[in-house]
């Protein structure tokens, strides 16, 4: 029996070929640049090329670095030094008490401060407590209080002060300090100055060397800061 005029045409074909696999699709690794932060960004990441590293310092770079740092220091050290110079010389010194002279206003080893630049702006008054070079001998040095200033005329009488006939106020001079000579009186010569220690029956002043140029006057005492229970401000 003949077949279907389909089939013959089926016959004249030819036969299909197997389907052939296709590959699968290449994922690529390129993403999109996320921005990173500024700490952990490299130079890269904003256009900037990355700086070689620098070389290690050699012994010649360090001992060159050790010399800049010793010169700084003795640069540093010698400024101290020369402030503090330019401070003793004009400005302020310390002192040391040795002996009662000025008991019990000041005891023997107290440390003081003396304020040299004062007397350079302005005189000593009376009452301050003053270093000074001691007139019979200028390379020791004494702390007294002025009593009585140029011009003053100045008589002590069974120990009792007067400047100008006007008693003296000792309220800083104990019963048991106090003197009772007699002195004077006297006028006290320009540019110059009359002291008293506050032990008065024990102190070498005014009385017994003289008045006192104010070139010789040093500076006010300004502070005793030793012992420091007893520091204070004068």
């Amino acid at each position: 029996m003949d077949q279907p005029d389909r089939a013959d045409a089926d016959e004249s074909l030819p036969p299909a070929a197997p389907p052939v696999p296709q590959p699968e699709p290449v994922v690529s690794e390129t993403r999109t640049a996320v921005p990173l932060s500024g700490f952990d960004a490299p130079p890269s990441a904003f256009g900037v090329p990355q700086a070689p590293m620098p070389p290690a310092p050699t012994t010649a770079d360090r001992l060159s670095a050790w010399q800049d740092e010793f010169w700084a220091w003795i640069k540093t050290l010698a400024s101290a030094a020369l402030y503090a110079v330019v401070i003793v010389t004009f400005v302020f010194q310390v002192a040391r008490v040795e002996g009662l002279s000025m008991a019990p206003t000041l005891d023997d080893q107290d440390r003081l401060i003396v304020n040299k630049l004062i007397y350079r702006i302005s005189s000593p008054r009376r009452g301050d407590i003053v270093m000074l070079y001691y007139p019979l001998d200028p390379d020791k040095m004494f702390v007294k209080r002025v009593i009585a200033e140029e011009g003053d005329q100045v008589r002590i009488v069974d120990g009792r002060v007067y400047v100008n006939d006007v008693p003296m106020p000792s309220d800083y001079v104990p019963a048991e300090y106090q003197s009772h000579d007699d002195w004077g009186p006297q006028v006290i010569p320009q540019g110059h100055y009359f002291v008293m220690g506050d032990h008065r029956n024990n102190s070498q002043d005014s009385r017994h060397f003289g008045f006192v140029p104010k070139r010789y006057i040093v500076g006010k005492v300004q502070v005793r800061w030793w012992p420091v229970p007893q520091a204070r401000t004068f």
